[in-house]
């Protein structure tokens, strides 16, 4: 058989392409092998950034809230405990009237003119309405100390400056009438008493 070397290079040729087409399609999927991992891996960072992220902004908030909040208390603290001394103070003030008022109720109370013997009425008129004198006086300074609020029910004495009256015109007859008689009501009852005193005398002399 005649040699033919065209025919064997051509063999040759062809068995090569093949080799080759094997290897580079073996290639071709390691390459997308590669490239689909280094897809999975670059997916995997994007999250690990955007949990980074997430964590860096709550990290950032945690210490904006935390500055405020300890300022905010700080000074809240203070305005709290300055408002505990006001009502303690305000406390002890109101333990003192409360014993005062007590006090000069049970003062007043004990007054019984009916037991006084004549000759003792001028003494114990005059303690007596000492007693009431300073039942008001203590009465009208306290009303200082107290709020309108919490004592809506204590009305104010009048005071006896004629610039706290209102305008003569704004009273009827009759007000001013009861308001006589109530102001001259302790002249009233020295006059009787001192008019029974002298009576007694009288009568004793005999």
């Amino acid at each position: 058989m005649p040699y033919d070397p065209s025919g064997r290079d051509s063999e040759n040729y062809l068995n090569l392409q093949n080799d080759e087409g094997g290897e580079l399609g073996d290639k071709v999927q390691q390459v997308r092998a590669e490239l689909e991992s280094l897809k999975q891996k670059q997916e995997e960072i994007e999250r690990e950034k955007a949990r980074l992220e997430e964590l860096k902004k709550r990290q950032e908030m945690l210490e904006t809230g935390r500055a405020e909040m300890q300022d905010k208390l700080t000074r809240a603290l203070v305005v709290v405990q300055r408002e505990i001394e006001e009502s303690q103070k305000r406390a002890e003030q109101m333990r003192v009237i409360h014993g005062s008022f007590s006090q000069h109720l049970e003062t007043i109370e004990l007054i019984n003119a009916r037991s006084w013997m004549p000759q003792d009425m001028p003494r114990e008129l005059s303690k007596a309405l000492s007693a009431v004198d300073d039942a008001r006086s203590e009465y009208t300074r306290a009303q200082a100390k107290i709020s309108v609020d919490s004592t809506s029910e204590l009305s104010p004495l009048p005071a006896s400056g004629a610039g706290d009256y209102g305008p003569v015109e704004e009273q009827n007859f009759g007000y001013w009438l009861k308001s006589g008689f109530a102001f001259t009501l302790p002249l009233q009852i020295v006059g009787v008493i001192f008019a029974l005193v002298l009576i007694w005398a009288t009568l004793a002399s005999r």
